[in-house]
């Protein structure tokens, strides 16, 4: 089949408002390429609500020697680096005061963080970690509105101070609030949280947070708030958690953010433009932070960031014109040089999908540990549970020409993500798992595992 580039798209498309409901009409090509990998059960988190565990993120803290891992609903575990999981802290207990509103697929405990110095007596951060969560509990004053919506509920990031950190379970008191974020629907809420792991402790980028803000949900951003500097939602924000010349003094704002000295700018933006910012991470090699950003109708971005990057949405989908919810315009992509546009992307109408589309990732995989994928940047569509990669080292320039998969050896078959969780979940719960809700998760010396929330297992990949 033809490969349809952009300069044959600028020549075909004449006119700025014809619309593709799939602008990358060639498939992902579904056997060359394809990397196999083993994979083994790590750990298996309990279920909650006597419903399978939704967990959203696994972190390793080396200090102490343990992965941290959460569910949506409110727990928080901690599991040994030999797969041993033992319950750490719950956000719903009544003595935190911050229930959490964990209705719908997209809702909950969105994400946390562990301070760099977690496990460093006499440090600031000693004892220190982040929690990114949606609650009920509107009655406190959001630090940030809006300006429209429907008020579903508030999305707040606390910082939780434990007095041993190799305590569990967590032996610290209730939490302090940092901020605070009025919703205007009821997705597209929060996004992934992490601390630059690759700042030295004498860099500047050592011990601030960077923390992802949906644009607040509906459909195509109705508020246009992505776009809008003045505005939380639709943003990476980058904070000094310790600090506290933030507007509420709860927080603070580092000087070198990209729009700390303009005034009608929120200083705690350093990354603009993102509609539903679930994963982003740094490669260990080059620094690069790559940005899963999940589409509207049409196409899944992996994209570059950097300090003031602006990643296009809502007047771009991926390397496109968004037009809408009938789909994007076609007739010039990628003309706008001030934009970041994804090094990868594909759309919603690829046939290796199932259940819509969701990008999820990201991954730079930099060692010998699983040597078929060194030097691969690995991400995936967490409701079909695909794996994909591209090089890192020689980054594609944007569609779908690049892709490749990942599938997992099981016996003698090849298999994808999907296929092992649906088994589990028929063979267990007499239910089939239509989709996989799917994350990555690193560990030390080159671990990589597999999160879903369907069957509460995590499973670790091997070479």
């Amino acid at each position: 089949m033809l490969r349809i580039s952009t300069a044959m798209l600028l020549l075909a498309a004449p006119a700025a408002c014809q619309t593709s409901g799939d602008p990358l009409p060639q498939p992902i090509e579904p056997t060359e390429g394809i990397i196999l990998v083993g994979y083994e059960e790590f750990t298996r988190i309990p279920d909650s609500e006597g419903q399978a565990a939704r967990p959203m993120l696994m972190v390793w803290e080396s200090g102490t020697g343990q992965f941290f891992v959460n569910d949506m609903r409110g727990p928080l575990h901690v599991v040994s680096a030999d797969g041993v999981l033992r319950p750490y802290l719950d956000l719903n207990e009544a003595r935190w005061d911050v229930p959490v509103e964990d209705s719908g697929r997209e809702r909950g405990f969105q994400s946390f963080a562990i301070h760099p110095q977690f496990a460093e007596p006499g440090t600031p951060g000693f004892g220190k970690f982040y929690t990114w969560s949606d609650t009920e509990d509107t009655a406190p004053e959001p630090d940030f509105t809006p300006g429209g919506g429907n008020d579903t509920h508030d999305t707040v990031l606390l910082e939780w101070t434990a007095s041993d950190p190799t305590a569990v379970p967590y032996d610290g008191a209730a939490p302090r609030s940092l901020l605070r974020i009025e919703q205007p629907f009821g997705n597209h809420n929060a996004g992934h949280m992490a601390f630059n792991p690759l700042a030295p402790p004498d860099d500047d980028d050592f011990g601030t947070l960077y923390v992802g803000v949906a644009d607040g949900g509906s459909g195509g951003d109705p508020l246009n708030l992505a776009q809008d500097l003045g505005s939380i939602f639709g943003k990476i924000l980058r904070i000094d958690p310790l600090g506290r010349n933030a507007a509420n003094g709860a927080y603070g704002i580092p000087a070198d953010n990209p729009f700390a000295d303009e005034p009608a700018a929120l200083g705690e933006i350093f990354v603009l433009g993102v509609r539903n910012p679930q994963r982003f991470d740094w490669d260990p090699a080059n620094g690069n932070l790559f940005v899963a950003d999940i589409g509207q109708n049409t196409v899944e971005e992996l994209s570059l960031a950097w300090s003031g990057a602006n990643l296009g949405w809502n007047v771009w989908e991926g390397s496109f014109r968004y037009v809408g919810r009938e789909g994007v315009g076609v007739a010039d992509p990628r003309s706008d040089p001030s934009m970041s546009y994804p090094v990868a992307e594909y759309g919603h109408g690829d046939p290796l999908l199932t259940n819509r589309a969701a990008i999820t990732g990201v991954v730079a995989y930099r060692h010998e540990t699983i040597p078929q994928l060194e030097g691969r940047l690995l991400f995936a569509d967490y409701p079909s549970g695909e794996i994909f990669h591209v090089s890192a080292d020689d980054l594609p320039d944007g569609g779908e020409e690049s892709i490749r998969r990942v599938l997992l050896r099981d016996g003698d078959a090849s298999r994808t993500f999907l296929d092992l969780v649906d088994r589990a979940t028929t063979s267990e719960r007499q239910e089939r798992s239509e989709r996989t809700d799917l994350r990555f998760a690193t560990g030390p010396d080159g671990r990589l595992f597999l999160l879903n929330k369907h069957d509460g297992v995590i499973r670790e990949i091997l070479p």
